[in-house]
């Protein structure tokens, strides 16, 4: 085995979570929700309130509809409302109607205060601000976007992007192809709030989903509540199209451009009062699809398919039945140095993704909210060295290296209960979540000049988690709000943790100013991947001077303040976390391949600061938004768990590759005349850490900008240029945990969308 065996993360191994799950009709805790709770007070002048007015609750992007009456004290409720954009309109005789917009954000339940006047002789609607003062009920950073929002922003709608999480998440990027929040890697998706267990974090490089299967998505970056979950660094509750915004309705969208690049979808969507069905099917493929270790593209080809499809069937008022299913298949080429590309290297990495959740949702009585869902996962990666060496070349060119082969292949079976009450000044939640998991994996080295015996190892580890949590959102006045809560985690796989990890936090809103001044605590649990490496191949290991010792799971602490400050319309946000973490879950990288080994440092040290602006529709035409954090990545200690040959210092903090003191994003989107629309953004960066450091790498800078016209309510073409000025440079050059990679060159893309009755 030669010195060109290093190691990663996450790529080989899966991270199986592993432990024993009761799949009971009864299993699971949600991570996450995807409906929030309407509520209000209607109200006259004199602070009376108002009986019997009728409150009908529209959804700005689809056909969902809600509506409710008063009662005796003003009061009413909607429960089980998608997060989202919605239009709230209030009628009475004797009074002026009163519309105004709401965003309905997930496991939301604030109580709101409709003021309705005496109606003239001459009838008019009264039209509210429509920016409802912040939400004083969170102690977390997050942001929701819709699908307008993911297709204003250059390139966030292609298959493999994730644009529309680094342009709005402050602290958010790509590097070695895998998403960095916050210093971290361990981020969670979940669908229709029903989480989506991978363990296999690092050994796939795209997204859960296609960003144009998504209508609305919740992203939060820290201080979680306990149904959040225990994945520190980003959670994605993602809220799929659902076809209550088409009407027998066909949608083909058909891109081309640089380097061959196509990214194609068709999708079909419709509804009735009652039922919903949303499906597409995806296409694509580009020469450049993987970031390269050197500026020129070598042996880049990326290409995929992929179905998507969401069910929702109202059987009563009180019950809703939904279903979530989708299917991938990429196929990526191993990026090359000119080296490689010389002497035949030609490695690959094929991956298939297939996912599915049932989900009924109860409204018990009012208030009261059961979700029962279970779900099952497949996620299958291989990564397969090739040598092809020319006979031709002169002795000594032939490859020398060590051919990997790495196949990972997981099984989850699990599901999720939750109970929500929302009853006075309490929004109480509580929850099971547990999967079982069944993985095969396989392993090989071999010398590709033949000079020493092939090495392999299968295995076939199996365990589960389990997770159980409570927590209640308590409104002390409509300006203090109170959040605390716990989360139980048990983890079984090569080893048997169990941890009780408290969660506390508090917002509040400043009169008048409508400031939101919020503070948090938490602490959290991350299972480890099951990693294990024996027999010959483990020795080989040592012989080359690396080492192995059993994966812990990674504990967490976390501090955050912030402040959220709402001006003329505009929001600003202001955080400072500091995240103290123990076996910290980091990487080593097979050479300049996208094969990742887990490792874990024993302590390390994130904290910055981090600001995030968005407008309003500014005369009705152009909105912006701005994301700027400040941050530091440190380690300390030796390493507790994995395979490597990494040997920190003896003593102090060093800093880890994913460190970038500065980022920042600037964009907009602005709609102009003879229906054309434009957006842009631009996104600057420090440089990362400069090999060992302490020195970082050059800054950087790119601005993407996309142009369209719409023709009618059918037909729209637009053209997307990314990396603009084709600025080139090094993102990370850390061997030791990343590998070595440049950022993408400009890409040109057209794109063509066409929507028609069937």
């Amino acid at each position: 085995m030669s010195g060109h065996f290093r190691l990663c993360r996450s790529a080989c191994c899966k991270l199986f979570l592993p432990c024993i799950v009761l799949v009971l009709i009864f299993q699971g805790i949600a991570l996450a929700g995807i409906f929030g709770t309407v509520r209000g007070i209607v109200h006259d002048a004199q602070h009376r309130p108002i009986e019997n007015a009728t409150v009908v609750l529209q959804a700005k992007q689809s056909d969902w509809k809600r509506e409710a009456a008063t009662d005796g004290e003003g009061r009413f409720q909607m429960d089980a409302v998608p997060a989202g954009l919605y239009t709230i309109h209030i009628v009475r005789d004797g009074f002026r109607d009163v519309k105004s917009d709401l965003t309905v954000l997930p496991d939301s339940a604030p109580l709101l205060h409709f003021l309705m006047e005496l109606a003239p002789v001459h009838q008019s609607v009264e039209v509210t601000d429509s920016a409802q003062p912040v939400d004083a009920g969170f102690s977390t950073a997050s942001a929701t976007l819709t699908r307008e929002d993911i297709q204003a922003t250059p390139g966030a709608s292609r298959t493999n992007s994730l644009e529309f999480i680094t342009a709005y998440t402050p602290g958010a990027y790509m590097v070695h192809d895998q998403l960095h929040i916050r210093g971290g890697h361990q981020v969670s998706w979940l669908i229709d709030g029903v989480p989506v267990p991978n363990t296999n974090i690092a050994s796939n490089v795209g997204p859960q989903f296609d960003p144009k299967d998504i209508d609305v998505v919740e992203i939060q970056r820290g201080g979680y509540s306990a149904e959040y979950g225990d994945r520190t660094y980003g959670v994605f509750n993602v809220i799929p199209r659902s076809g209550f915004e088409r009407n027998r309705e066909i949608e083909l969208a058909a891109t081309y451009g640089s380097f061959h690049s196509t990214d194609s979808q068709i999708s079909f969507g419709d509804h009735t009062d009652r039922f919903a069905y949303y499906t597409s099917l995806s296409v694509n493929r580009t020469d450049v699809g993987l970031m390269t270790p050197e500026p020129q593209e070598r042996h880049d080809n990326n290409n995929g398919v992929g179905g998507f499809t969401s069910l929702i069937f109202n059987a009563t008022k009180a019950d809703q039945l939904r279903f979530v299913g989708s299917a991938r298949a990429d196929y990526f080429q191993i990026p090359n140095t000119a080296d490689q590309q010389f002497i035949g290297v030609r490695d690959i990495q094929r991956e298939r993704d297939v996912f599915g959740n049932f989900s009924w949702v109860h409204t018990a009585r009012p208030g009261i909210l059961i979700t029962l869902a279970p779900f099952f996962h497949w996620n299958w990666s291989a990564y397969d060295g090739y040598d092809r060496p020319d006979p031709s070349l002169p002795p000594g060119s032939q490859d020398t290296r060590i051919i990997p082969t790495d196949h990972q292949d997981s099984h989850y079976e699990g599901g999720l209960a939750t109970l929500a009450v929302t009853r006075g000044r309490h929004n109480a939640r509580a929850g099971l979540y547990g999967f079982a998991q069944q993985d095969d994996a396989f392993f090989g080295l071999v010398a590709a000049d033949g000079s020493s015996a092939p090495l392999s190892q299968t295995e076939h580890p199996r365990g589960g988690l389990f997770s159980l949590f409570a927590e209640d959102q308590y409104r002390i006045t409509d300006w203090l709000t109170l959040n605390g809560g716990f989360r139980y985690t048990h983890f079984s796989g090569g080893l048997i943790e169990d941890h009780v990890n408290p969660r506390v936090g508090a917002a509040l809103r400043v009169p008048k100013l409508h400031w939101v001044f919020r503070a948090f605590y938490g602490r959290y649990y991350q299972a480890p991947p099951l990693l294990t490496v024996s027999g010959p191949l483990l020795q080989q290991a040592i012989d080359q001077g690396f080492d192995f010792l059993p994966l812990r799971g990674e504990r967490d602490e976390q501090r955050e303040f912030g402040l959220t400050i709402p001006i003329r319309h505009w929001e600003f946000d202001i955080s400072n976390f500091q995240t103290h973490v123990r076996n910290f879950f980091d990487h080593d990288v097979l050479g300049n391949a996208n094969i990742f080994f887990p490792l874990t440092i024993d302590r390390a040290r994130i904290h910055g600061w981090e600001l995030t602006a968005r407008s309003p529709r500014i005369a009705n035409r152009l909105q912006v938004y701005l994301t700027y954090s400040h941050q530091f990545v440190e380690g300390a200690g030796a390493i507790t768990g994995g395979l490597t040959d990494f040997t920190p210092p003896d003593q102090g903090f060093f800093l880890l590759d994913h460190d970038q003191r500065d980022t920042l994003g600037i964009g907009f989107s602005a709609t102009l005349p003879w229906r054309t629309f434009a957006s842009g953004n631009l996104s600057y960066g420090s440089g990362f850490l400069d090999e060992d450091g302490p020195n970082h790498l050059p800054g950087h800078t790119e601005f993407s900008l996309s142009l369209g016209k719409s023709f009618g309510e059918r037909f729209r073409v637009s053209f997307t240029a990314q990396n603009i000025s084709d600025s080139r440079y090094l993102l990370d050059n850390a061997n030791t945990f990343g590998g070595t990679h440049w950022n993408y060159p400009r890409q040109f893309t057209g794109e063509l969308r066409y929507r028609f009755h069937f």
